[in-house]
């Protein structure tokens, strides 16, 4: 069945050419940047305290965790390309044309408030990486913060093939600084490898276990699904069954590369959190200041908590600049409405800054913390209204034609959402 509706991020949409003909890496290169871009969600501020704190408390225990996480992270980022090349449809859009209008500005709203929630995330990170490498106040951090959105829409200028290399190259900075801690931790690699391989102890450990459902829990961002869907249709591709199928799979491994990045950091954080912290006896630093402040003199090294710092800047930036083009698409797709970019990031974005600044100026940097925590759990519960009309969508041959999830794709999507949901369900009750 075909949908009529309007474009997808109209201004960028099909804007990316691809080469005719040419060597098969050339046309992978054509459709690499997208999942960067996704990937990005997965290594935001609002993730780097729970590996902080899996690692300072057990180890390598949880490597295993984030390896899961990724895995079933790629499933359903490969069901939004699926959804955004074959229906050309984003999941907002697809929202809007098979749900009632009630239902679509239920979901509208809901994802709203997650996209507000994750940006709170990205202020904070930013406002502590200020903090630790400038020893700017926490809130003058949070108010700086504003300047991103001339940031953003300096780089939409240029196109958006300029704005995937920015992402890349701060992803770039970020597993550089990361694989330079690694060389002074000096980790274990045997442990490190066992720590891959999932143990009872994770089940049997209720302290464990509630880190791994944090791990779990942060991993898969709303946004994301309806960021990916999108993105994946600047590309020019043949709108027959062949181009299609080609963008597909070619879009599909640029996003399982990315993830595959996305999972080298989160793994980095814990693997330099257990090296570090851990192993001198250090198991209650959960916070990521604390880490900043407690890396120079454990290592021996005076740099190594300025690229921490450096890393949690990076990370910060690039997520806010995500989010930001995820918010335009679920107003856009739910709305059938465009406003001004500038006008989107500003709304965003005070939405935002106004209970930071309260919280950190009422409560100081414990009321950071637990506005951070805050972020995750609204997150959490948005979620499931993201993730099961993704993998409803893509199993329906009346949306996705031949390209429709195959029984076995939809059987593994719908383990992965109840596993989710289930253990965001589980974080929550804990949380509460």
């Amino acid at each position: 069945m075909t949908i009529e509706t309007t474009r997808s991020l109209a201004d960028s949409h099909r804007s990316v050419a691809l080469p005719v003909g040419g060597s098969a890496w050339r046309r992978f290169l054509a459709f690499a940047g997208p999942g960067y871009l996704v990937a990005v969600g997965y290594m935001d501020p609002g993730n780097w305290a729970t590996d902080i704190a899996g690692g300072s408390a057990f180890g390598y225990a949880l490597l295993s965790v984030i390896l899961l996480s990724n895995l079933m992270a790629m499933v359903l980022q490969a069901l939004c390309v699926r959804l955004g090349v074959a229906a050309g449809l984003d999941l907002a859009q697809a929202c809007r044309a098979q749900y009632s209008r009630p239902v679509a500005i239920i979901l509208w709203i809901l994802c709203e408030i997650a996209i507000v929630a994750c940006d709170l995330a990205e202020v904070l990170g930013t406002a502590i990486a200020l903090k630790l490498l400038f020893g700017l106040p926490l809130v003058w951090g949070v108010i700086v913060t504003a300047v991103d959105v001339f940031l953003i829409l300096a780089l939409q200028r240029y196109g958006f093939r300029r704005l995937e290399a920015f992402i890349i190259a701060l992803l770039l900075v970020i597993a550089g600084c990361f694989a330079f801690e690694l060389l002074l931790a000096r980790p274990d690699p045997v442990a490190v490898a066992k720590g891959l391989i999932p143990t009872t102890r994770i089940v049997t450990d209720p302290a464990m276990l509630y880190l791994a459902i944090g791990i779990l829990g942060a991993t898969v961002m709303p946004h994301n699904l309806y960021l990916h869907s999108s993105i994946v249709q600047t590309r020019a591709f043949v709108q027959d069954a062949g181009g299609k199928r080609e963008a597909a799979r070619l879009a599909t491994i640029d996003g399982t590369v990315a993830l595959g990045l996305a999972f080298f950091i989160n793994a980095a954080i814990l693997i330099l959190a257990a090296a570090t912290f851990h192993t001198a006896g250090r198991t209650d630093v959960a916070e990521i200041d604390e880490a900043y402040r407690l890396l120079a003199p454990t290592l021996g090294a005076g740099t190594a908590s300025v690229v921490f710092a450096v890393a949690l800047l990076a990370a910060g930036q690039n997520s806010t600049v995500t989010g930001t083009l995820a918010g335009q698409i679920v107003m856009e797709g739910f709305l059938n409405l465009r406003l001004p970019t500038w006008l989107r990031r500003v709304v965003t974005r005070a939405l935002a800054i106004v209970p930071a600044v309260l919280v950190v100026g009422a409560s100081g940097d414990t009321g950071a913390t637990r506005l951070l925590v805050l972020s995750q759990v609204i997150l959490s519960l948005q979620l499931p209204f993201a993730v099961v009309p993704l993998v409803a969508f893509t199993g329906r041959r009346d949306i996705m034609g031949e390209f429709a999830s195959p029984a076995w794709l939809r059987a593994v999507a719908w383990g992965i959402t109840a596993i989710i949901i289930g253990l965001n369900l589980t974080l929550l009750y804990g949380m509460l």
